[in-house]
């Protein structure tokens, strides 16, 4: 025998805005999107590349509802060898570091760094910082667990 409870009242969950509360706090966050792109010469083909690669990555990323362009960060005629004398992507790095980028988009891991070191030790740092990195060629995300050995792999081979 089942026995109710006597004058049990079911008030129906609802949602209500308190006043002052921040309305964008209901909308979803948009990922803030970054592209990087990179040709190590000057070379008529290469600068054609070059062109192609913006457009790519900002129409990519615009055409994307879920987020948000931030900027396309590109180096022209310059080598991945080394990370010095590549001021776009030292830029976009410490934009990422600040807080302004959640992912960038890249079209290889060859394309980000020439230098096993330099790669890993960036990656680790934005990893550590929640900013993923997108290699299309590869279809690895360095935020996944497994790619660190595949992406070092890539370096090695890049280097």
């Amino acid at each position: 025998m089942i026995t109710t409870a006597p004058n049990v009242t079911v008030i129906p969950a609802t949602i209500t805005l308190q006043q002052g509360l921040n309305r964008s706090l209901l909308i979803q966050h948009l990922l803030r999107v970054a592209g990087y792109a990179r040709v190590s010469t000057g070379d008529p083909e290469q600068l054609t590349s070059y062109e192609a690669q913006l457009d790519y990555y900002t129409k990519l990323i615009n055409e994307n509802p879920s987020w948000q362009f931030v900027e396309v960060y590109a180096d022209e005629g310059l080598s991945g060898t080394s990370l010095k004398k590549r001021d776009n992507f030292n830029r976009m790095i410490a934009d990422a570091l600040a807080g302004k980028i959640d992912m960038i988009i890249i079209k290889s891991v060859s394309r980000f760094a020439r230098n096993t070191v330099d790669t890993l030790d960036t990656i680790r740092k934005l990893k550590a910082k929640g900013v993923d990195i997108f290699f299309e060629t590869e279809n690895l995300h360095t935020m996944d667990g497994n790619s660190e050995f595949i992406i070092s792999v890539m370096a090695c081979v890049a280097q």
